[in-house]
């Protein structure tokens, strides 16, 4: 409805500027006071109200001693059109505040591990800083949200090194690292080297997570795999474990170190293998690209940025931050 921004357009077939128009001459009794109040002719009045007439296939007008007078159904068209035109005039403040302000309703998928340390921080700041925004959750892995983002189901995926789609536009939000923790007590207690540490087992993994098993795949060339392997299908299982010192696990370092005390999971030397992990922001290509949508894009990467400065990694790995020209 373009119109509607510019006059009042047309609805279902209805001319509404014409409706506007009939509405005056009903309520002024008079084509003469009608143009005089709408700063038009007359001539266009008598237009608006014949296209009326053709579109409803009725007269609405007879000429009286004094002006004009409303026929039957003149009478039940003026009774609606108040309404009529009240709703086209919210219709298109609630377009135009759509498109321009800061309110709508989003999705934001993600793993439940990622997200229980990554959204908690966007959310509060997303609400303080734009309260019309509203945002709900969407939980499946990595390739789940990436697909239900193609499907159109999720407006915003993040999710640890998505596949890319051509569809898609992949923002990088921090890098991470998976690596073998142990709670500081098991540390504390043990009397070997890191290698004996994990060749005591037994070794906490999520086998299906892809990085997870690189990570085994090297301790076991390296010689360090114990006999006892204990393969969960959580990331935040692996960690309770961990914390309650049934063995070293693998673990993403921020999975390993939110809401717990600094240090109560330590990786457990960075010369043990480790693989680099990297977490995007991902949405659709033809993202209709609202002041909101904008506003909560803006607000994911700031979060990823936050994060990236956060945790110290291990090695000397490179933050997202020190590399420029990947955020878009």
């Amino acid at each position: 409805m373009p119109g509607i921004t510019n006059g009042y357009g047309s609805l279902a077939g209805m001319d509404l500027n014409a409706l506007h128009y009939f509405r005056a001459i009903a309520s002024t009794g008079s084509l003469t006071a009608a143009a005089r109040l709408l700063r038009v002719s007359q001539p266009a009045l008598s237009v608006a109200v014949r296209k009326l007439e053709q579109r409803f296939g009725t007269s609405l007008l007879q000429r009286g001693p004094r002006g004009v007078l409303l026929t039957r159904t003149g009478e039940e068209l003026a009774r609606h059109a108040d309404e009529m035109l009240l709703l086209a005039q919210r219709t298109a403040e609630t377009i135009q505040g759509l498109e321009s302000g800061d309110a709508g309703r989003f999705v934001v998928g993600c793993y439940h591990s990622f997200g229980a340390f990554f959204l908690p921080g966007f959310i509060r700041k997303l609400h303080a800083d734009t309260p019309g925004i509203d945002v709900s959750l969407w939980e499946g892995t990595a390739d789940e949200v990436r697909n239900a983002v193609v499907d159109r189901k999720v407006h915003f995926g993040v999710a640890v090194s998505p596949r890319p789609h051509p569809d898609l536009v992949l923002v990088k939000l921090f890098r991470d690292v998976m690596g073998v923790f142990a709670s500081r007590e098991l540390l504390r207690a043990h009397r070997g080297g890191p290698r004996a540490l994990v060749k005591k087992g037994p070794l906490l993994s999520v086998e299906r997570i892809f990085l997870s098993r690189k990570v085994v795949e090297a301790l076991g060339t390296g010689g360090m795999l114990p006999e006892r392997l204990m393969s969960c299908g959580d990331l935040e299982l692996v960690k309770s474990l961990a914390l309650n010192g049934v063995g070293p696990a693998i673990l993403p370092a921020r999975v390993a170190a939110y809401n717990l005390p600094k240090g109560a999971l330590r990786l457990v030397s960075p010369t043990l293998p480790h693989e680099l992990d990297e977490a995007y922001l991902f949405y659709r290509v033809d993202l209709h690209r609202t002041r909101a949508a904008l506003r909560v894009k803006d607000a994911l990467v700031a979060r990823g940025r936050e994060l990236d400065g956060a945790l110290k990694l291990p090695n000397g790995v490179p933050s997202v931050a020190a590399q420029p020209g990947n955020l878009r």
